[in-house]
């Protein structure tokens, strides 16, 4: 068989069934071997939306999810969505086309060092260089992919291994799987002693930890050690509005666990200041190097540290404990800060516009009656209102990464790996920027999600910052058009459109756009509001 036939064939077995791509030259022998393999390609408009998909394929699926880009400005066009796709622990493979390996050095059409670029976003990254390095290559990177921390892994293809003659008839076996890091004996006693000796302990976990396939085993780890579990997936970490006012619990806390999570500046970098001062602090994190930075991190704060995977060790550590005391109260502390949103009253809003929660809660509203609905909750300051008052079974945001903009081909491949679900994302209009002519991609691909904008003309996260250094009479650069028309703009593609400008109008377009059938944006005038903190003790207003 040749090698892109080898390939696709390798990736069969592993049980890809679908692959996101943007065409091009050095890839097309992997396209031509995907149709007699009976691979699906869903082909997009950039190719940082094919690895954006590959990303919200592996979060909604909890397997791997396969980008396949060509070489040069294809590759680089990857860069952004990688990095999100590392900090999102979601474990995806990125293969790339690459220039032959006859014409290294000769200034070949799109050489460039792929792996090098690749190498700070990715868990792996390498060039195939033979033929018998090929043949066990998708097994090794989907290994290591999946492997704990999850996050993606990068292969580049030269072009003349992939049109070469392998001689292989079959391919080679499968490697055994490498076991993960434990912790011993020893650690896990430590741990049961330290979990049981706790009064107000709290379980800081990462992204994995929220994902669905994952997160009921989480909670169980919760229920068993009497210990609330805070998911950290959010770039403002800690004041992730979907976490409410959980950040002042910690200054509470006599111990914490961090549960694959690292410590960085989601958790303000583990100071006493957010911690307290009088707090033990546990890490189990599966990386030697994230361990040893919280070791210089942490100092005589840190009550063990281990490198292992830490939803093994907890459960080690459950079977060994003591029963816990009773923690009901501070559970219930927890709880209600988890699930608070009290906030300042905001000032009126603007004539034929909607406030930012109002038009979260309308959507929230239309979700609770969908079929298996996810959310998809995506950009600055509007998208982390869609984040305080937007839940699903299944929910994707933009990530501790913090980039914006894959929000909408994160949707398109939710819908694609589960049909049945009722797709929304919400993004802003700085946001729908990036990929709105993916909605292409969506009518293309019999994939009707619903888009929901929230638009209030500007570039709202800078346009706050600029208001807080420099004053009213310093906003430059943050302004967006008037005249643009979003939904018009699904309505040329194919798609359904509708304008909103009044709170009333809201829940008939939604309804409208799921009737259509059709990919469909829903254009919501907005009036701007800054992202929303809660506190505890804040007045509660609308």
């Amino acid at each position: 068989m040749l090698g892109a036939q080898l390939i696709v064939r390798a990736l069969a077995r592993q049980g890809v069934t679908t692959v996101f791509s943007l065409p091009g030259n050095q890839i097309m022998p992997v396209y031509d071997a995907c149709l007699d393999a009976g691979l699906r390609i869903v082909h997009v408009r950039h190719e940082a939306a094919a690895v954006a998909m590959a990303d919200a394929w592996a979060q909604v699926t909890g397997h791997v999810g396969v980008a396949l880009l060509t070489a040069g400005p294809g590759l680089a066009n990857g860069l952004a969505p990688l990095m999100s796709a590392l900090h999102a622990e979601s474990p995806v493979l990125l293969l790339s086309g690459d220039t032959p390996l006859a014409e290294d050095g000769l200034g070949a059409f799109q050489e460039l060092d792929q792996a090098g670029m690749t190498r700070p976003v990715t868990k792996a990254a390498r060039r195939v260089r033979t033929l018998d390095e090929l043949a066990g290559a998708i097994d090794t990177a989907m290994a290591q992919a999946l492997a704990p921390r999850r996050g993606p892994v990068h292969l580049a293809l030269p072009f003349d291994l992939l049109t070469a003659r392998t001689g292989l008839a079959d391919l080679p076996p499968l490697p055994a799987a490498a076991a993960a890091p434990a912790a011993d004996g020893a650690t896990t006693d430590t741990l049961a002693a330290l979990l049981a000796q706790a009064q107000r302990p709290l379980l800081l976990a990462g992204p994995s930890a929220a994902r669905v396939h994952q997160r009921a085993a989480w909670q169980a780890r919760s229920e068993a050690l009497a210990t609330p579990l805070l998911c950290l997936e959010s770039p403002r970490g800690l004041r992730d509005p979907s976490l409410g006012a959980a950040a002042e619990c910690l200054a509470g806390a006599d111990l914490l666990v961090l549960a694959g999570k690292p410590l960085d500046f989601t958790l303000g970098f583990g100071r006493s200041s957010v911690f307290g001062p009088q707090a033990r602090v546990v890490v189990l994190d599966p990386d030697p190097a994230l361990v040893a930075r919280a070791r210089r991190q942490l100092g005589d704060r840190l009550a063990l540290a281990c490198v292992c995977e830490s939803g093994a060790a907890l459960d080690a550590a459950i079977a060994r404990a003591m029963p816990p005391p009773d923690r009901s109260d501070w559970r219930r502390t927890v709880a209600t800060a988890l699930q608070t949103r009290s906030q300042p009253k905001p000032a009126p809003v603007a004539p034929g516009r909607m406030g930012s929660r109002a038009l979260c809660e309308q959507v929230q509203q239309f979700l609770a009656s969908a079929h298996a609905p996810i959310v998809v909750c995506d950009g600055g300051e509007f998208g982390q209102w869609a984040q305080a008052f937007c839940q699903a079974p299944v929910r994707i945001v933009n990530g501790v990464a913090g980039a914006i903009g894959g929000g909408l081909p994160q949707a398109i491949a939710a819908k694609i790996a589960r049909p049945e679900a009722t797709v929304v994302v919400l993004m802003g209009d700085g946001t729908a920027g990036f990929h709105l002519m993916e909605l292409d991609t969506a009518v293309r691909e019999a994939a009707p999600v619903i888009a929901v904008i929230g638009n209030d003309l500007r570039w709202n996260t800078e346009h706050q910052i600029q208001l807080r250094n420099y004053g009213p009479q310093r906003l430059v650069g943050c302004q967006l058009a008037e005249s643009a028309r979003y939904h018009a703009v699904a309505q040329a593609l194919g798609g359904f459109g509708a304008a909103v400008h009044a709170e009333a109008d809201l829940a008939t377009a939604l309804r409208q756009a799921q009737a259509s059938g059709l990919p469909a944006c829903i254009d919501v005038a907005i009036d701007g509001q800054p992202a929303p903190v809660f506190g505890a003790a804040q007045t509660t207003g609308h």
